[in-house]
Parts: structure tokens; sequence; C-alpha cells
């Protein structure tokens, strides 16, 4: 059993991170992000932002990536291994990046959810997220609406 101090959430640091970061990418989304993608976020650390959540013997749990824009995070992904959902592993994760986006000058943060995606919106709202709009049809495959969530800070 993998107790809170075996958990270590910190910034993505290489290419073995980054493989790690796909392989979740790939378990995770329907329309997974590539390598090029990545790597052209990747080129610009100041406003992509990528955290990758470690536990013994598993390099990449999981991972957030969100892009800073001005005084804002607007979270892109968020997933953790399936075999590893269920452990509070994304609640740590989550926190710890938007800790990290409030400590660069980010303290609102926004997000995209599919509308089906019930259990990611009660998620969100646990951490303060709130909708505030829709984005039509902004997904594929299958095609659906996104509910556009935002958290304010105080």
């Amino acid at each position: 059993m993998t107790g809170p101090e075996d958990v270590v959430c910190e910034r993505l640091v290489d290419d073995a991170d980054l493989a790690g970061v796909l392989e979740v990418e790939a378990e995770s989304f329907n329309n997974p992000w590539t390598r090029q993608m990545y790597e052209v976020e990747l080129a610009r650390p100041d406003v992509c932002h990528v955290y990758v959540v470690r536990l013994p013997g598993c390099r990449v749990a999981g991972f957030c990536a969100f892009w800073r824009i001005v005084d804002e995070a607007h979270i892109n992904n968020v997933a953790i291994r399936p075999a590893l959902r269920g452990r509070g592993l994304g609640g740590r994760l989550l926190a710890h990046a938007l800790l990290e986006a409030t400590r660069v000058g980010a303290p609102a943060a926004t997000l995209e959810v599919r509308r089906s995606n019930v259990g990611a919106i009660r998620f969100y709202e646990r951490f303060g997220f709130r909708e505030q709009g829709v984005r039509r049809q902004y997904y594929t495959d299958p095609v659906e609406d996104a509910l556009i969530l935002w958290r304010r800070e105080a």
C-alpha cells in the first residue's frame, strides 16, 4: 500500500517523463495529444506547464498540463493511469497544479469537460470549479458539447 508520503508531484523534467505522459494520454483519451504536440508546447516553458504524479515503481502515474495565459491557468489535460484511479492521486495532482499556477501568477483556472462526464464534473467542483458556459460540439469521437468550468480565487 502506498502512503501519502510516497506520492510526489513535480514538473515534467525529461524525455522519460514525456514518454510516461504519452502512455497515460493513450490510456485515457479518445484523441490523445501526440509527442510532436507536446514537444511544441514544452518549447514554451513560460506558458506550458506539465506536472506528473509519481509513485514508487511508477515514474508517471498521471499528469496535469496547463497553459499560463496572463493571470489564468487553462487546464488542458488531467489524467491518471486507469489501473491507479480511485486512490486520490488525481486530487493530489490537481491541487498541486493549482498551487503552482497561483505561484506563477495565475490564480484563476479554466477548463473544458465533456457534458456527459459527470464524474469529472463532480471532481472539478470539489476544487471550486463552476460551470460558466458551453462550447457546442467541442469534442469529436463522439461529437459532444463541452462545459466551460472556471475557478476564481476570492
